[in-house]
């Protein structure tokens, strides 16, 4: 059975989570801060399928919470639910580590489909890692859905695992590390501003402070670049933005 925290210290929006959740069938755990669902998420042998993580909680907020999951090396899918709905807000949670958001109030059918559609995905991650892993058939298997990597260099993208290989080492991204790398990667050896990523990669179209994505940027170097203070891949474009070049000249 799929298993569902939800962290929310609202009791009557945590009552109704639980009920909606449970209808559809999910086994479902609330607590009602960040420290709780941290312990809960941090202990050996137990596994989640997915966190509903309230912004505003007693003690740490849920930006906090879903930035020590991650140190933690726990990438479930975490869906964010904030008050603050302004762009800066958004991508603090996109930056903490957040796969999606929902603002407050927000349509119970929006947020179960949200809840869903993260669901469908870590399915599918599951599914490509198999593949991945399985010995190959004898007599070959039909061709599968699984997508192939984008390799240059010594590195790999997994774009359907949410995964960058880099030699013998494996990092996880959260699914807008990986949009973002995917929309540079798509535009490869071109100037791409941090304005287009915003409304392409997010959909923000307000007047966002676009600095917001060099956060993003400084953590995919840290990946993905031998000399992340002196990069070669992500370069950056002075006064645009940015630009991913898979395969640079060799260094004079």
């Amino acid at each position: 059975m799929t298993r569902v925290l939800v962290v929310e210290d609202e009791q009557h929006l945590a009552n109704g989570l639980r009920f909606n959740l449970e209808v559809e069938g999910y086994e479902v755990q609330v607590v009602d801060t960040g420290e709780a669902a941290l312990k809960l998420l941090t202990e050996p042998g137990t596994v989640w399928d997915m966190v509903v993580l309230d912004v505003m909680l007693p003690g740490i907020s849920g930006f906090e919470t879903v930035a020590e999951m991650r140190k933690a090396g726990q990438f479930v899918p975490t869906l964010i639910l904030t008050a603050r709905g302004q762009p800066e807000d958004v991508l603090q949670g996109f930056a903490a580590g957040a796969d999606d958001y929902l603002t407050k109030p927000f349509d119970l059918a929006i947020l179960m489909a949200r809840i869903q559609g993260l669901l469908r995905r870590r399915e599918w991650m599951r599914a490509a890692h198999e593949q991945t892993q399985a010995p190959p058939a004898n007599p070959p298997a039909a061709k599968s859905d699984h997508v192939e990597p984008f390799v240059f260099g010594d590195k790999a993208v997994y774009f359907d695992l949410l995964e960058l290989r880099v030699r013998d080492q494996i990092f996880p991204l959260t699914l807008m590390e990986m949009n973002l790398l995917r929309y540079l990667v798509e535009h490869e050896g071109r100037p791409v501003s941090r304005k287009a990523m915003l409304e392409e990669v997010w959909g923000l179209h307000e007047d966002t402070d676009t600095r917001a994505i060099d956060n993003f940027i400084v953590r995919l170097r840290r990946y993905i670049e031998d000399e992340p203070a002196m990069p070669r891949h992500l370069q950056t474009v002075r006064g645009v933005g940015y630009r991913f070049v898979a395969f640079p000249p060799a260094a004079a």
